[in-house]
């Protein structure tokens, strides 16, 4: 048996000692044959965990939850959601929260199994997980994270020794996700529709408590916390947009309250630039493609005020009259901090009356020319790389020379630290999964290398710095349930 105080686990569970409605105390489904995959060591010594004396198979028991810490008590989380506009109950269907650990700078993190088995949530699913799309969440999260986007993140990913049954038999698997908090919209929607004024007040409260203190005596909570929301999920969303990520699944139960991205399912990263481009499978429509992302966006944050309306004024048209007031400064709020990042992309410093025109311009000619979104802004940064034929001619010429006056000694620093040389290229995400389900995990740890510094890496650049040889405009990216 393990000593839990080699590994330094301080789990508190704040959360569980909500009303009853908010959870389900449930222990991780136990597994046949667990065996570590991945284990992030970098992500541990940040928690102040220490895993340096356990062995690989003790590891595979605590990662699957056949072995459970000290101090844990799991539970999984209720919450509802709009899934592609459609509102429906929802829950961890197939996700243990183990607790809150506590690390020694006092931060306070969810630790939760990612298909770890049923629950009464599960909706008829089988609460599992597969080794792919658990490997592409690790891979996901973690290139976020160095990429300087808010997120979740993977500590964890262990094989189960069980097949899961999708299209065909697949090796199951467990991710550990680590967060700030699970709460989501959909939390706050899953308890307004118990009309429990009490009940939303207590969440309310708590999660002000964790993640927004400093609005903690307000006049007004409820419309404050709308409000900072407003802001961090604008600053979320615009990282996004900064590195072509696509998301793919915004429902509102995937808007953590917290700011983080959060569930990386049928997530994938644009090339060509083309602000209608989609991957996800079910996304038939269009409706989480990359540049409806703000407007939707917008439209979760409405859902959620929906759900304060109580707490915002006693008075029904009072409340909602307020919220509008709040939800109506999303949209200045949003272009003004897109064309901040723009800029930022450019190396445009100070400001010029003509800077909208010029980043509208070169949008405008990358997609007529179809042209790579990351490797675009390498080429202006003076980088080696294989679209040059593509900006000899005069238009972009024109929009060369006008640009580069707007450039000062600083323009170039600005630049490096707002563009990345890599990203999680599609094509490369698949390959060194296929590679990772076929027992070959060096690809996935190469990639996983090159990942962690986006910026400046030099090492793995011709690798991982070209799209694919042909288009991925019928590239598909799946849930994984």
């Amino acid at each position: 048996m393990y000593d839990k105080n080699k590994i330094g686990w301080n789990f508190d569970n704040s959360y569980s000692n909500l009303p009853k409605s908010f959870i389900y105390e449930i222990s991780p489904v136990p597994v046949k044959r667990p065996e570590l995959v991945i284990l992030n060591y970098d992500l541990a010594d940040q928690m102040c965990l220490n895993f340096s004396k356990i062995d690989s198979e003790e590891l595979a028991k605590i990662f699957s939850g056949n072995t459970i810490p000290e101090g844990a008590k799991s539970i999984a989380q209720a919450y509802a959601g709009h899934q592609f506009g459609h509102f429906t109950m929802l829950g961890d269907g197939r996700a243990v929260l183990l607790g809150e650990h506590i690390s020694k700078n006092n931060q306070r993190l969810d630790v939760q199994f990612k298909g770890s088995g049923q629950t009464p949530f599960s909706r008829n699913g089988d609460g599992r997980a597969a080794l792919g799309p658990m490997l592409r969440e690790y891979l996901m999260s973690e290139a976020m994270h160095s990429l300087n986007i808010p997120t979740t993140r993977s500590l964890a990913v262990i094989k189960t020794g069980e097949d899961v049954i999708r299209e065909r038999p697949l090796q199951g698997a467990i991710l550990t996700r680590v967060a700030s908090s699970h709460i989501r919209v959909g939390t706050f929607q899953f308890i307004k529709t118990r009309d429990n004024l009490d009940e939303l007040n207590t969440l309310l409260d708590y999660t002000i408590e964790r993640h927004y203190p400093e609005i903690s005596t307000s006049k007004n909570k409820a419309c404050d916390l709308l409000d900072v929301l407003i802001d961090r999920q604008i600053e979320l969303v615009v990282n996004w947009m900064r590195v072509g990520f696509i998301h793919g699944v915004m429902n509102t139960d995937n808007m953590a309250i917290s700011g983080e991205t959060i569930d990386y399912g049928p997530c994938a990263f644009m090339n060509s630039y083309n602000p209608d481009t989609c991957f996800s499978s079910i996304d038939h429509m269009g409706r989480y493609a990359y540049g409806n992302q703000p407007a939707i966006t917008k439209w979760n944050l409405a859902r959620f005020a929906e759900c304060l309306l109580s707490l915002i004024h006693p008075k029904k048209d009072e409340a909602v009259k307020m919220a509008i007031d709040v939800i109506d400064k999303f949209d200045k709020q949003y272009e003004e901090k897109w064309f901040c990042m723009m800029k930022k992309k450019l190396g445009l410093i100070g400001d010029d009356k003509d800077d909208k025109i010029l980043i509208f311009e070169l949008l405008e000619f990358m997609k007529d020319k179809e042209l790579d979104f990351t490797n675009t802004f390498c080429f202006l940064m003076n980088q080696e790389i294989d679209i040059k034929k593509d900006f000899q001619n005069d238009k972009f010429n024109n929009w060369k020379m006008k640009w580069q006056k707007r450039l000062t000694k600083d323009s170039d620093k600005l630049m490096k630290y707002n563009n990345p040389k890599i990203i999680p290229r599609n094509h490369n995400v698949e390959n060194v999964l296929k590679s990772a389900e076929d027992n070959d995990l060096a690809p996935f740890s190469d990639m996983l290398r090159a990942l962690k510094d986006p910026y400046t890496n030099q090492e793995f650049l011709a690798k991982y710095k070209s799209p694919p040889p042909k288009s991925d405009k019928k590239y598909q990216t799946f849930c994984g349930t």
